[in-house]
């Protein structure tokens, strides 16, 4: 057959999944329905593909490999309800891809993240969730470990944070490298991500938010009041330490203690303009 001659590609972070019960547990977290508008990133060979195809739903899938397009495409050829399209995800309008094609709809995402790319396509996501139903994705076991981490321990991150901000996230199942080929080094996990219908807490402005929470990760050993005074938030006359004050936030403690409440409350502050470099 012809898709047993394409290797994966290291190049691409290609680990194809092989495994039919985990394929078949992954179609059960996405539930697909005829009546479902469907978006498959990486479709690789298309083990996923088909299944999820078999639902009847409208499905358009972003493919990077130029050399998996004609497999992709002789797959399904015949099946108006199926487009293939070669392109990378970071760089694709996924506005215009699934309004012009479902105006008004609510789509589903299925997918096996490259590890190399996963938390920029975390974010992309993250930028458009007003678009998806719902998404359930395959990550390296550490970036769903990360995801999914209560504040105070190593695992928590400035990922943790943002993400949740516009997202319910649950680790559904492990998956093991035998699952693939080639085999990986390390343990995937699949997470199901459900958009939220408002952020969770008032950030003031995101873009300032997105800004402070990272900075407060940058150097995990600071305080936070240093880590943010690092990262270009000025406190020449102390309204920093102030703007803590008033949140209710010790700045000795590190950024890592911080819940998304307080990271929200501090950017609210913030917003003033009072802080802000």
């Amino acid at each position: 057959m012809m898709e047993k001659k394409i290797k994966a590609k290291k190049e691409f972070g290609q680990n194809f999944l092989v495994d039919d019960n985990v394929l078949n547990r992954i179609v059960s977290c996405v539930a697909p329905t005829s009546d479902d508008c469907i978006l498959e990133v990486g479709p690789g060979r298309g083990a996923l593909s088909r299944l999820l195809v078999a639902s009847g739903a409208r499905f358009v899938a972003v493919e990077w490999d130029r050399e998996l397009i004609p497999v992709l495409h002789a797959e399904f050829a015949g099946n108006d309800r199926v487009e293939i399209g070669h392109g990378d995800i970071l760089r694709v309008d996924l506005h215009q891809i699934l309004t012009t094609r479902a105006p008004g709809r609510k789509w589903k995402v299925a997918a096996n993240l490259p590890y190399n790319i996963s938390s920029q396509v975390l974010f992309k996501f993250m930028e458009h969730c007003d678009l998806f139903e719902s998404l359930v994705l395959m990550l390296q076991k550490e970036v769903g470990d990360r995801l999914t981490a209560p504040p105070a321990c190593k695992e928590y991150g400035a990922l943790t944070v943002l993400l949740r901000l516009h997202f319910d996230i649950r680790r559904e199942f492990i998956v093991k490298p035998g699952s693939f080929r080639p085999v990986p080094k390390v343990d995937s996990a699949v997470l199901s991500f459900t958009p939220l219908a408002a952020p969770r807490a008032e950030v003031g402005d995101e873009e300032l938010f997105r800004r402070l929470v990272k900075g407060a990760f940058n150097q995990r050993r600071k305080t936070l009041l240093n880590s943010l005074r690092s990262s270009g938030f000025d406190d020449g006359d102390g309204s920093l330490s102030a703007a803590l004050s008033r949140c209710g936030i010790d700045g000795l403690r590190r950024g890592e203690t911080l819940a998304l409440e307080e990271f929200a409350a501090l950017s609210r502050d913030l917003c003033s303009g009072k802080t802000l470099a």
